[in-house]
């Protein structure tokens, strides 16, 4: 028996209430806050109520509360609604939301917690919107896609790249799934699914102006778009800044390290080639989608970094799940990808400081731009 997941913690829905924020000073707690404090009131928790007091603060007619999620002690709120930007391995919040009726929007898990959400979620037959916005930065490559498959009139094939800058910030929950990395996973590739080994078909790929050695890794949304825009071939790669940086990584794979170390005992080294808490950086990755022999490309920049990206996929799934983006929301599990205005994205991104830029490819002929240039 689980003891944390018979913890029947008690949150009421109050359309009037806060939002709250579990993880809401952490790295990208505390950026989503500054973004969400303009639309709700806000209720930010974690392990230590004095961690968050300086952003209470901040930005003023915020209350913060303790919520250790290793702790059986039950919580009690009545909030509007709810947003997990912290890892909850028992389903904590996830189960006190649905079994409230309280709006959900989970940001932080990787593919298989993910899919395990859905089901709980399923099994508790929720009343609310519960939106599982874990795509890479919080949901925005998935949103992204979503308006050029609008463009395009569908997503056939769509392929992702990163370029995780070590100059930027990041929160030690978001490199946790460092730990996936000798773990094959499943992926559709020309319409079948297939196992492949992580940091798989390394590539060079241009994102922006910079040439960036990539490779695959795990992600969610290689799960959920072939289920929900139908794509038949879903890749999402990543690579550092620094081509020394992922050349090491790649050979830490080739030599076996995430196998057979994949215990406490190598998890500093295994983490060390990912987290660096640097003081900030830029968050850049290119989204191509192909369909019916037309492609777009996207190539999706914050000039904040990866947390501040990461919490406007948060703020987005938010409004999403609330109704306040100008559409019903959704019923039951959703996600981002799902959104009923893919045409209003890429305006959404422009109006929080993300830059989005939209080539055709060769055989189109036609360029759209949002921001920079790609």
């Amino acid at each position: 028996m689980n003891l944390l997941t018979d913890v029947h913690d008690d949150l009421t829905f109050d359309a009037d209430g806060p939002v709250l924020l579990v993880g809401g000073y952490g790295t990208v707690g505390t950026e989503l806050a500054r973004l969400a404090a303009s639309h709700w009131p806000l209720l930010l928790t974690g392990r230590s109520e004095q961690r968050g007091a300086a952003l209470a603060q901040e930005l003023g007619g915020t209350e913060v509360r303790r919520w250790d999620l290793t702790d059986p002690t039950p919580f009690t709120a009545a909030v509007r609604a709810v947003a997990s930007v912290v890892n909850d391995p028992d389903d904590r919040v996830l189960r006190a939301a649905v079994r409230s009726g309280v709006p959900y929007v989970d940001v932080t898990r990787w593919t298989a917690r993910l899919q395990r959400a859905a089901t709980v979620a399923a099994l508790l037959r929720p009343t609310a919107p519960v939106l599982l916005s874990s795509a890479w930065m919080g949901g925005v490559t998935s949103l992204v896609t979503a308006a050029l498959a609008e463009r395009l009139g569908g997503a056939d094939r769509v392929e992702t790249a990163i370029r995780w800058d070590l100059a930027d910030r990041a929160g030690a929950d978001s490199v946790e799934f460092m730990d996936r990395l000798g773990l094959d996973y499943e992926v559709v590739r020309d319409g079948r699914r297939r196992s492949v080994a992580p940091l798989s078909g390394p590539r060079t790929v241009r994102i922006g102006d910079s040439p960036t050695r990539v490779a695959g890794i795990d992600t969610p949304e290689q799960f959920t778009l072939p289920l929900t825009l139908g794509t038949t071939t879903a890749a999402t790669r990543i690579g550092f800044s620094s081509r020394a940086s992922t050349t090491a990584l790649l050979a830490a794979k080739h030599a076996g390290l995430f196998r057979w170390g994949r215990g406490e005992r190598w998890e500093p080294a295994r983490r060390a080639l990912l987290y660096s808490p640097g003081a900030g950086g830029v968050a850049r990755l290119r989204i191509d989608v192909g369909h019916g022999g037309h492609g777009l490309s996207a190539v999706v920049e914050d000039r904040a970094g990866q947390a501040h990206l990461t919490a406007v996929g948060a703020l987005l799934g938010l409004r999403r799940a609330l109704g306040t983006d100008g559409a019903a929301p959704p019923v039951g599990v959703a996600f981002p990808e799902q959104t009923p205005r893919p045409d209003q994205v890429l305006a959404d991104l422009a109006a929080v400081g993300v830059t989005v830029a939209v080539r055709a490819d060769a055989r189109t002929g036609a360029d759209s731009r949002t921001g920079a240039a790609a």
